[in-house]
């Protein structure tokens, strides 16, 4: 049986990230529990310390077909450092089964859609050998993905 998983993205501001990634993935924000306004008025009635929260919110969002992994977008108080060890594939170009040169100009049209929504684009891959193209970018905080 397959585990339910939520991943989690340490950030410095959950709210300009959560308008990027809703904006990148089609996610809306999930509402917080009955009775609160705001997912950090619930983490304060169940005792989660002030420093913990930072005094800043927190976010979860959520696929709103119900079928991929919820995302937490928790504020953190230092910085990111390195490149992230985990990172998100946006898989727009169809596959290996769509021609190259559209699989191109959908990756392309995605990378600028993502650049106006504040990303930044890091690098190209165009492997020929393998029919391979993606991009590296970066979200508007430093966290690395790529759009294939």
């Amino acid at each position: 049986m397959a585990i339910s998983f939520t991943l989690t993205i340490d950030c410095a501001d959950a709210d300009r990230m959560m308008e990027f990634w809703t904006t990148a993935l089609g996610y809306k924000p999930k509402d917080p529990p009955e009775g609160f306004d705001d997912w950090c008025s619930y983490f304060r009635s169940i005792g989660v310390p002030e420093e913990e929260l930072r005094g800043g919110c927190t976010a979860y969002l959520v696929d709103p077909e119900g079928v991929a992994p919820q995302i937490f977008l928790q504020e953190v108080p230092e910085p990111k450092v390195v490149k992230n060890r985990i990172h998100f594939d946006l898989r727009v170009g169809g596959g290996l089964e769509v021609p190259l040169a559209v699989r191109k100009q959908r990756v392309e049209a995605e990378v600028d859609r993502l650049v106006g929504a504040g990303a930044t684009r890091l690098r190209t891959s165009d492997e020929e050998v393998a029919d391979r193209y993606f991009v590296v970018m970066q979200d508007p905080e430093g966290n690395e993905f790529c759009v294939s």
